[in-house]
């Protein structure tokens, strides 16, 4: 494929377990692509096999940027994401690459396309400080203390939402206005024309997959990974990395909450529950080349158009 003069920017999505890792490779293996992750449990170092992250040799030959990019108990925002993304697509650029931004987190692709709110950026001590009261209070809690200071962000963010409930909270601390206030006043997003295509198939078949690949998850070790971040005395079931599907019902089977056969269940419904919410947001997309099955060809012609 000739590389686009005009600045393409790819946008490969769908829910989990549609293929897009398997369809970006084939991408790469077409033109000169610049492959960035959009996931946010990718970033984190030492969640590899409950995150269904590429393998050393795939990443060795198709380098994914935006993966293990922080510490499991490291905060990283949707600001964050946008501001390194935004990076590497220059840095494509610069290279002659396309860049094939793949990935199921609809909240990075959305913020990256449409901008966020101007919020203040967070800082090493105030991340520190909200990391250590969540530990010691707990997401819940801490809703209610954002209820009292800016009920409209508290009643839309979930209390086990912690990386937003905290977020919130920050905001107020750092600028001494509420985040449903700051809202309105948006940062732009990207300003190059975007290419969309989206990896769909049928439900039913995702849902076997979904089943398929975790239970292949439990056979690679994904529970020795688990026992291996519960000895990081920072981590704990109220960070965003440990609410990750999976990690949540690992870790609560390994406190002895659950017993391994419900652990199992419980991570395989809240995979197809995250796949659902996925598609969902999915289905408002629009001029978007939407495919059941890979089809290198009718990307690579739709990405050309």
């Amino acid at each position: 494929m000739t590389q686009s003069t005009n600045k393409t920017v790819v946008f490969l999505m769908g829910p989990t377990a549609s293929g897009k890792t398997d369809l970006a490779i084939q991408l790469a293996q077409q033109f000169k692509a610049r492959i960035i992750s959009v996931d946010s449990a990718l970033i984190y170092k030492g969640m590899n096999i409950g995150a269904a992250k590429p393998d050393a040799d795939t990443l060795i030959a198709y380098p994914h940027h935006l993966i293990d990019i922080c510490e499991p108990d490291q905060a990283y925002s949707a600001y964050d994401f946008v501001r390194d993304a935004k990076q590497q697509i220059q840095t494509a650029f610069k290279n002659n690459e396309t860049p094939v931004l793949v990935g199921g987190t609809s909240f990075y692709f959305n913020a990256l396309e449409h901008g966020l709110s101007n919020l203040p950026e967070s800082t090493t001590e105030s991340r520190e400080k909200y990391n250590q009261l969540l530990k010691e209070k707990g997401s819940s809690v801490l809703h209610k203390e954002l209820g009292k200071i800016d009920k409209k962000s508290a009643d839309r963010i979930h209390p086990n939402d912690s990386q937003r409930v905290t977020r919130a909270l920050e905001v107020f601390d750092l600028s001494g206005k509420t985040l449903s206030d700051l809202q309105g006043n948006k940062k732009s997003g990207i300003n190059h024309p975007i290419k969309k295509i989206i990896l769909m198939p049928p439900r039913s078949e995702l849902h076997q997959r979904i089943e398929k690949r975790f239970l292949s998850m439990m056979d690679e070790g994904f529970l020795s990974e688990v026992e291996q971040l519960k000895q990081n005395p920072n981590l704990h079931e109220d960070l965003p990395s440990i609410r990750c599907v999976g990690y949540r019902q690992a870790w609560q089977y390994l406190n002895k909450k659950i017993d391994q056969d419900t652990m199992i269940e419980k991570a395989i419904i809240a995979t197809r529950q995250l796949c659902k919410r996925q598609s969902t947001w999915l289905k408002s997309e629009t001029d978007a080349l939407i495919l059941e099955t890979i089809d290198v060809e009718s990307v690579v012609n739709f990405i050309q158009q």
